[in-house]
This record gives structure tokens, C-alpha cells and sequence, in this order.
């Protein structure tokens, strides 16, 4: 799928619901990126979008990022040191695996509306919401520009 198409599809509100949603029960923080370019390693893409996105600077250092990059096809989830430490490899395994199953049958926003609830899951299980938690990061989907 052509990547404008892929981010026309995309239910951008029900995205940003379910962020603000999952965000409710943890002091973790998510965020949904789209890349207009390709990504070959998108683990590494992703981490370097993490940091240009200042997900590192959260207070706790628990921020997940679903990044997409529809052009290559691939995709990665991926969290800061103390939410990766907790939850291990198999965690990552587990949501990449059903979230490929998602896109397999072009179901993308359902897809990532997944990766977020499961992310949203972990954070809470390992980060409760603190009771004067304020939202750091925004909501919103984040789409870099084609040229950066």
C-alpha cells in the first residue's frame, strides 16, 4: 500500500482516544509516529525517531514509540530503558507478532489500536498513574516530513 493511502486509512482520532485512554491508568507515555520514508532496520529508525521526538526525557523514562513506515512495510515498538528492562524481549515479540497479523489483512488501524492497548496494559501493570501525573508527551499521530 502507497504510504499516503496507508495514513488516508488511518483513523486518526480513534488513535489519539485510545492514547489518551490507555495514558489514563499509567504515567507512561505513547506515541503513534507514520514515516513517509522507507525504513529497511526499522528498529533503528524508530530509535532514532524516539530520540528526535525527546521520548527519553520523560520523567520516569517510560515512553513507548509504534512507529510505522508503510513505504517499507515494516514496522517497530519500542520503549525506554526502564519499560524495556521490565518487560523483556518476549513482550516486543508478542505485540509485533499480532500486530503484523492486523496488517496482513490491511486492518491498520486495528493494528496499532492494539499495540497501543497492549502498551498501554504493560505501562499500567509497571507504572501506575501517579495522582498529580500530568500528559508530557502529545496524543496526537506524529508523520515526519518526506524530506527529513
Amino acid at each position: 500500500m502507497k504510504h499516503r493511502k496507508f495514513i488516508s486509512k488511518l483513523a486518526h482520532e480513534r488513535l489519539h482516544a485510545a492514547i489518551h485512554e490507555a495514558e489514563q491508568k499509567t504515567s507512561g507515555e505513547i506515541r503513534v509516529m507514520v514515516s513517509h520514508k522507507r525504513a529497511p532496520d526499522p528498529v533503528a529508525t524508530a530509535q532514532q525517531a524516539f530520540l528526535r521526538l525527546g521520548m527519553e526525557q520523560t520523567k520516569h523514562r517510560n515512553a513507548v514509540l509504534i512507529f510505522v513506515a508503510p513505504r517499507s512495510h515494516t514496522f517497530a515498538v519500542i520503549g525506554d530503558e526502564t519499560v524495556h528492562a521490565r518487560c523483556g524481549e518476549d513482550f516486543w515479540r508478542e505485540l509485533a507478532d499480532a500486530m503484523t497479523g492486523y496488517f496482513k489483512r490491511g486492518e491498520y488501524t486495528d493494528g496499532i489500536l492494539h499495540g497501543i492497548s497492549r502498551a498501554g496494559e504493560l505501562l499500567a501493570a509497571y507504572f501506575p498513574r501517579d495522582p498529580d501525573d500530568q500528559s508530557e508527551l502529545a496524543d496526537d499521530v506524529v508523520e515526519d516530513s518526506p524530506g527529513a
